[in-house]
């Protein structure tokens, strides 16, 4: 008797099926050599896998250029770069030339903002800023 024999009778109601069913479907030839397939393709998909990464990893070690210690780069004679700080003021943007006549677009700045005459940086003055609602006096 085959496994739709045996199990013709649940066909209507799955709630019925017990773990004699299940038993009697893991036991059955067909869903062996079903599970053992899938096990075989799962294992043969992952040692494809394995082996790709394995050849790509060879392939980018040999096209890919690696500097050497004298190939990197180096500090400058002066030593490392430092940080530069700069006050800026806003640059103005005229309406009209100073001939009269409109500016057009290759004509204007490439920034809003230029150096600033005074460059010394703003400080805080107590109770000149803080939050809103932040209990101070405000600007006196």
């Amino acid at each position: 008797m085959d496994i739709a024999g045996a199990l013709s009778h649940y066909v209507g109601d799955n709630r019925s099926m017990n773990t004699a069913t299940y038993e009697l479907l893991a036991a059955s030839s067909d869903h062996a050599v079903a599970v053992t397939i899938a096990f075989i393709g799962g294992a043969v998909i992952a040692l494809a896998l394995i082996w790709a990464v394995r050849v790509g990893m060879r392939v980018m070690d040999k096209d890919t250029h690696h500097p050497a210690p004298e190939e990197q780069p180096h500090l400058p004679d002066g030593g490392p770069v430092r940080e530069m700080r700069e006050m800026r003021e806003p640059d103005e943007m005229p309406v009209v030339a100073r001939d009269g006549r409109r500016l057009l677009p290759h004509e204007l700045h490439h920034a809003s903002t230029r150096t600033g005459k005074d460059q010394k940086p703003r400080r805080w003055l107590p109770g000149s800023s803080g939050s809103f609602g932040g209990g101070g006096l405000g600007h006196t």
